[in-house]
């Protein structure tokens, strides 16, 4: 029943009055109204600009979840939590959250569709998990995958509002330092109190190459990365293990931020650039080993977020994956 004062737009009317309970989305509403499924006063409307009045009488009609073309493959999985809503996973590396042209199979999702298998009640009326954040494929780490409607709403909005707690572990090139000059002059970069770096800029496309990402100041989407230094490597200090936050979270953000500060993350091809080392500063195993690391080091540690359905409290940490706590005892 569309209550008292409706917006103008039955789109709008219906998304302010469905039941909490139905779980129904802004976007699923819109795909139902195309499909004939939503009945004003017994009238099949899909006009989204139709006009509603109050104590008319909607009835949407919901299918079950759907089975998709999504193949489930049988590939371990480190679960960290699961219960009927949502899955925690510490994700390896070299493994690509989403099936895409590139990498159809062997992905999270194509694990998830085999290990979740009937528990999954159906996400936009698809049979999938809920992906509503990713990390790269050669950053292992915490995702939190939906496995409900519910569920998948709750979080999205978490993440939107950027309330979910995200720490990382980064090994970058050089000292982030305070004292450091050449760090006063890189528009963007400064300093909290006395030891945490902030890195505020807009990020979008790279201007020529399309998979990259790129630092802006007059284009793009607010980025805010913050870092702080738990342990520094070399004498002279050469490079530095440092803690990740984000208060925002896009696309290889960390990576780009730190690349632009003049840290860039050890082994990553894209941002970070090889830098030669002091050879007195590190052993020549040390330095050998920074040299042939094959991808990022970049590690997502903890992840906190409240419950979307039960609306506890949730924080989950995954220690470092064995190929960076190699490189770091090298160090």
């Amino acid at each position: 029943m569309i209550a008292e004062n409706p917006p103008k737009r039955l789109d709008k009317a219906i998304a302010r009055d469905v039941p909490e309970e139905a779980t129904l989305s802004r976007s699923r509403l819109t795909k139902l109204l195309a499909e004939g499924a939503v009945k004003i006063n017994d009238a099949v409307v899909t006009d989204q600009k139709a006009k509603v009045a109050e104590g008319d009488r909607v009835e949407i009609t919901v299918e079950e979840a759907a089975e998709i073309a999504l193949v489930a493959e049988d590939i371990p999985l480190e679960v960290i939590y699961e219960d009927e809503d949502l899955i925690v996973i510490n994700k390896p590396v070299g493994m690509v959250v989403h099936p895409a042209p590139g990498s159809p199979s062997g992905t999270l999702v194509n694990a998830l569709m085999h290990h979740c298998g009937d528990s999954l009640s159906g996400i936009g009326g698809e049979k999938r998990p809920g992906i509503v954040h990713r990390i790269d494929k050669d950053t292992s780490g915490l995702l939190v995958v939906a496995k409900s409607d519910k569920a998948h709403q709750g979080l999205a909005k978490q993440f939107e509002k950027h309330t979910v707690e995200r720490k990382y572990y980064a090994l970058v090139y050089g000292a982030p330092d305070p004292m450091d000059p050449r760090l006063r002059g890189v528009k963007g970069v400064g300093f909290e109190g006395s030891n945490i770096l902030r890195i505020t800029t807009l990020l979008g496309r790279h201007k020529t190459d399309r998979q990259k990402q790129a630092v802006s100041f007059s284009e793009g989407r607010h980025a805010v990365t913050r870092a702080r230094v738990v342990e520094l490597y070399g004498t002279p200090p050469q490079l530095a293990l440092v803690e990740c936050w984000l208060e925002t979270g896009r696309t290889h953000q960390i990576r780009v931020h730190m690349a632009h500060a003049g840290h860039g993350l050890v082994g990553d091809q894209t941002y970070g650039g090889r830098r030669k080392l002091n050879h007195k500063a590190l052993s020549d195993a040390a330095r050998a080993a920074v040299d042939a690391f094959p991808r990022q080091a970049l590690h997502a540690a903890v992840l906190g977020f409240i419950h979307p359905v039960s609306r506890e409290e949730m924080r989950f940490e995954a220690p470092l994956p064995e190929d960076m706590r190699r490189l770091i005892d090298q160090l």
